[in-house]
This record gives structure tokens, C-alpha cells and sequence, in this order.
């Protein structure tokens, strides 16, 4: 798979890089005694080690399915960027501990021309790298690759203080490089924070993205017996893996071998333009338009569109012979109470419209 290529290919160029870089900085941070730019050829290390992991996640992900695991092994990138992310905050800990014990127990560094532009040197590609990582990342959909980029230019940033503080002593003999240290150790905790709490909304299960949803709700209603597409609920098995569900509106009087014809042709062509898989198409059946049933849709879309986070009304059915009347009730997130508010309206239904047997249905807003 070319996306797989891609990843890999970038991450061993990580690795290559990072190792070198270490090798450099351990040597002039032992000859000059910086613990700062020590610090930063173990940081080297761990960026190696996290496009290791990247590696082999995308190795893992890319395993055919299986009967344990029929839908794929796509998840396991999310694991490995949670490891990236682990690795991160580490290194801001261990970066902070020390930098305080610095602090405490200061030491005088002895700086050289040569040290000095090695940093540098070191500065320039880290941004470089970390830069080109975090765009293939985002052009490939790898969060592995996008927390290793984002690592990268944090450790640039650890460099260039590690240069600036060097300056600052040998212009003034004031030793900062601790103190400095110690504050780009918080930034990058804070990162790895993010990084990790971002893994686990993807782990989670998030909302599905909006250009997404619409792409695949517009190839459902270009067929001209779909009057409608509800409901669209997708569930995520790696990057660019999804499958799922929708509902579609159709003509009352549309026959099962018509149905079963239309849901075939639907997932074959959603599948195609979107690569989405949709294991299920529900039905709803739209009663005739001006009918009485028509009628009464507008009439109680109006009315329950009068109060405030009420999105919507869909997948409207009425059954005149026993006068009851179902539909689904889209009720906003932001909605302090949700299911309050559903109760609330429901209620009022069967006080101003006390003729009609209600069976709504509190639906959730899954896509846009």
C-alpha cells in the first residue's frame, strides 16, 4: 500500500537522522558539560524510538484481516501514537527533573565554537525534519507520524534554547541553560498531554468528520427514489477505515425487490467514491406528498421546531388507521438537558394534540 510506503519510508529517514544527531550532542555535551545539550541527545533517542514504533504500528495495522479480528488491525496505529505520546511526556519529566536538579546543584559549562555550531546545525534539521514528518502525517492521515513530527519540532525548540542559554554566558557568564531547561520541559509535558488525550478521543470514537458526511450522504441522495439520507453513523478501525449505517427516505409504495435493488446499488456506489462500507441501509417510508399524512409532518415539524436545540424531524410516518404518529426527534449536544427537553415536547404533543398516539424516538446527532 502506498500509504504504508510513504510512512515507513519517512520514519526511517526520522531514525537516521535522530541516531546521528544523538551521537553528535552526546559527545559535545560530555566534552562541554552541558546537561542541557545531554538532555537533548537522549530526546534524539527517544524521537528514533518513536519512529521505531511508528514502523512497526503501521506494519500492525496493515495485517490482513482475521477471524478474531475480521475488520482489520487499522487501531493499532492509535496505539502507537499513544506510545509516541507516552514517550513525550517522559521526556519532558525526566527533561524537567533534571533541569531542576541543576537548579538546585548549578554547574559551570564550558562552551567551544565547535559545540556550539554543531547545536546549530542540530537546530535546523530538527525543524526541517519535524516539519516534513508533520506534513506527511497530515497528508497520509497518520496521528503516529503527526505526534513524531510535532515531537521534533519541540526538540528544536529545546535546541535552540540550549544555544540561546550558551550565548548568554559566554557574553555575561550568567548560567541559564537550567532555568531554560526547565520551562521547555513543561511545554513539552503540556504537548504530550494534548498528544495523548487526542489519541484517546480517536480511540474513543469521534464525531464523524463534516466533509466526510457530506460525501457520503450526497452520493446516497443522487438516486432519484432516495427522498432522503438520516441517521449516517460510522465507526472507525484505523485511518481512512470506516463502515457503518444509514437510513434513507423512500416512496411508500416502492416494492421489496425495488428496495433491495436500490440498498445494493447504494453500497456499491458509496463504497466506491467514498471508500465508506455500509453494513446496513435502514428504511423509511415517506407517506405521499399533500396527503393528509403530509400534512400533519409540516404541521408538527413547526411545532416542535419552536423550541430551541431541536435540529430536526425525519424518517415521519403516519398511520391513519390507528392515528399514531412516529418520528425521530433530533435534539442538539448543546442542549443543557437532552432527554428532559425530549419528555418536555412530547408532553406538550399530547396535550395540544391529544387525537394522536405519539412514538417518537430521541435520536442522536451523529454527522453533519
Amino acid at each position: 500500500m502506498e500509504r504504508n510506503k510513504r510512512i515507513i519510508k519517512t520514519s526511517v529517514l526520522g531514525i537516521f537522522a535522530n541516531c546521528l544527531l544523538a551521537a553528535f550532542k552526546a559527545v559535545v555535551g560530555t566534552v562541554t558539560g552541558s546537561i542541557a545539550i545531554v538532555l537533548d541527545a537522549v530526546n534524539n533517542l527517544s524521537d528514533a524510538l518513536s519512529s521505531v514504533i511508528t514502523i512497526v504500528g503501521t506494519k500492525l495495522a496493515g495485517k490482513a484481516p482475521d477471524k478474531k479480528h475480521p475488520l482489520g488491525h487499522g487501531r493499532v496505529e492509535y496505539i502507537s501514537a499513544a506510545m509516541i505520546a507516552i514517550i513525550v511526556s517522559y521526556a519532558g519529566i525526566t527533561s524537567l527533573i533534571e533541569s531542576v536538579k541543576k537548579i538546585i546543584h548549578p554547574e559551570t559549562p564550558n562552551y567551544n565554537t565547535t559545540s556550539l555550531i554543531i547545536v546549530a546545525v542540530a537546530v535546523v534539521v530538527k525543524i526541517v525534519l519535524g516539519t516534513y514528518v508533520k506534513k506527511v502525517g497530515e497528508e497520509v492521515n497518520s496521528d503516529s507520524l503527526v505526534a513524531s513530527g510535532e515531537d521534533a519540532k519541540l526538540d528544536s525548540i529545546i535546541s535552540a534554547s540550549t544555544l540561546l542559554a550558551a550565548i548568554i554566558f559566554i557574553f555575561s557568564h550568567i548560567s541559564l541553560e537550567a532555568w531554560l531547561g526547565a520551562i521547555i520541559s513543561i511545554i513539552i509535558i503540556k504537548s504530550g498531554y494534548e498528544m495523548i488525550a487526542d489519541t484517546i478521543s480517536h480511540i474513543l470514537g469521534e464525531r464523524i468528520e463534516m466533509q466526510l458526511s457530506h460525501d457520503v450522504k450526497r452520493s446516497v441522495v443522487q438516486f432519484d427514489r432516495v427522498l432522503g439520507a438520516y441517521d449516517l453513523s460510522l465507526h472507525n478501525y484505523g485511518p481512512e477505515r470506516y463502515v457503518g449505517s444509514i437510513h434513507i427516505e423512500v416512496d411508500e409504495d416502492m416494492t421489496m425487490a425495488e428496495l433491495d435493488q436500490l440498498q445494493r446499488e447504494i453500497t456499491y456506489k458509496v463504497l466506491n467514491e467514498t471508500g465508506v462500507g455500509l453494513e446496513g441501509i435502514g428504511i423509511y417510508c415517506k407517506n405521499k406528498k399533500d396527503s393528509k399524512a403530509d400534512k400533519l409532518r409540516k404541521e408538527f415539524s413547526s411545532f416542535v421546531k419552536k423550541y430551541d436545540y431541536v435540529k430536526q424531524i425525519h424518517g415521519f410516518f403516519y398511520d391513519e388507521a390507528k392515528a399514531i404518529v412516529s418520528f425521530d426527534l433530533v435534539i442538539s449536544f448543546d442542549a443543557p438537558n437532552r432527554k428532559a427537553l425530549f419528555n418536555e415536547i412530547i408532553d406538550a404533543l399530547k396535550e395540544q394534540y391529544p387525537q394522536y398516539n405519539f412514538n417518537l424516538n430521541l435520536d442522536i446527532d451523529l454527522s453533519d
